[in-house]
């Protein structure tokens, strides 16, 4: 989830039980609001009753416009000490004139009525109904609630946006970042503390990075060329020995291994090189290069080097392509993904190449998938095998993009497809 949302679903999340209490202690500081009231005004009138009561005075009608209503009842002693002291609650009052019961809030207190007897006074007034009350507060917090949670994503939505304009920037530089590239500084234009400090943060572990990598490439670019001589000495001797000093069969052998290995080394040494100078960009001239022509070569000269597997090749060309890449680069990549399926098929398998509109699949069968995330890494390969030095297809994919080709790989119905799709506008 991305972080405005985020922050905006958490306000949300805490909005809403505080506008539940909210409104819960509303509603109870409402009804006690109103009860206080109308109980003062009750003690009022029953003030009133009881002065007139004692003084012999006429007492207020029942209908004197007050919408208090009023009962006396004579009680004894022992009731009275029951309601001695102002008693009041809720009820429902029966009203002659609309001939409904109503809600009303009822104060009931005995009074001595000067004569040496008692009197139960039980006065009421009319009062609200509390689950109106309930359903419009509990309508106009679900109310509150929504405005605010509209109001405050929208003005959290911009505030975060805003803040967090120099962090989005960040993002976007990290995600257009390739490491060697000359890419453009770190952007810092921000008056946040915290952001100026990640920005160089960034940027600091950007530098170091570039540096690294530049030694990396010096290294490997020293050390490829340096071991160029010696390895061709070694070649030479080697091929001196074999030719010139009859060796026994046993010695034989492990020249064999020997000049075996040292070709495997040659290999590698040339590939390195090879991926130091594409990373650099120092390739070597481009022109308009026709694919199926280097294709086909590049499945002959597989057929005959792995004749003894005895595997079925189908080569279908629907049409030809075009491309501006350097020639030396496409057969490279072409015939390191062709070999790569000679090699890690079985004697009799089947490998099925083809070439339709834009893009070149290259198939063979297979029994599990390959990890996608570390098959095009350097070094990486599934299963050892002799001559192999993991560096073919990360050499296939660097060539690639740096022509803007996409090389992909999938795993269906027990094969292993390797497929390019040439991008045909790439001009000089």
């Amino acid at each position: 989830m991305r972080l405005t949302p985020r922050i905006i679903r958490g306000l949300a999340i805490v909005t809403l039980p505080l506008i539940a209490i909210w409104g819960t202690l509303f509603y109870f500081t409402m009804i006690n609001e109103i009860n206080d009231e109308a109980d003062d005004s009750l003690e009022d009138y029953a003030t009133l009753i009881i002065t007139r009561c004692r003084e012999g005075r006429v007492l207020p009608s029942l209908n004197d416009g007050s919408n208090n209503s009023y009962s006396i009842t004579p009680v004894s002693a022992k009731e009275a000490e029951q309601y001695l002291k102002p008693t009041f609650y809720d009820e429902e009052v029966y009203i002659p004139e609309k001939m409904e019961t109503e809600p009303a809030r009822v104060m009931t207190q005995a009074y001595e009525d000067g004569r040496g007897g008692y009197l139960l006074i039980k006065v009421a007034t009319p009062t609200f109904e509390r689950d109106d009350l309930l359903e419009t507060i509990l309508y106009w917090t679900i109310a509150l609630f929504l405005i605010l949670v509209v109001t405050v994503i929208a003005l959290a939505t911009l505030t975060i946006r805003r803040t967090l304009r120099p962090l989005y920037q960040l993002l976007h530089w990290l995600d257009n970042y390739t490491p060697g590239n000359g890419n453009q500084p770190v952007p810092n234009n921000t008056d946040i503390k915290e952001f100026q400090q990640l920005n160089l943060a960034a940027q600091s572990a950007v530098d170091r990075s570039e540096e690294l990598l530049e030694r990396q490439r010096q290294f490997i670019g020293n050390a490829s060329h340096e071991l160029q001589t010696p390895l061709a000495v070694i070649s030479n001797r080697i091929e001196y020995l074999i030719d010139s000093t009859n060796p026994t069969e046993e010695q034989m052998a492990e020249l064999t291994k020997i000049e075996s290995t040292l070709r495997q080394s040659i290999r590698l040494n040339r590939i390195l090189l090879q991926l130091m100078r594409i990373e650099s960009g120092e390739v070597a001239e481009s022109e308009t290069v026709a694919i199926a022509s280097i294709i086909s070569d590049a499945v002959e000269t597989c057929n005959d080097i792995f004749a003894d597997k005895v595997q079925q090749c189908s080569l279908e060309i629907a049409n030809d392509l075009n491309i501006y890449i350097n020639e030396s680069l496409l057969r490279t990549v072409i015939t390191n993904l062709i070999k790569n399926a000679f090699i890690h098929s079985s004697k009799g398998a089947e490998i099925a190449i083809t070439l339709r509109g834009n893009t070149l699949t290259i198939a063979n069968d297979g029994t599990e998938p390959l990890d996608k995330e570390r098959l095009f890494q350097r070094f990486y390969t599934k299963v050892s095998r002799e001559g192999s030095t993991g560096l073919g297809l990360a050499l296939s994919k660097s060539i690639c993009d740096h022509y803007g080709h996409v090389l992909t790989y999938r795993f269906e119905a027990k094969k292993h497809l390797f497929a390019i799709d040439f991008n045909t506008r790439q001009r000089k």
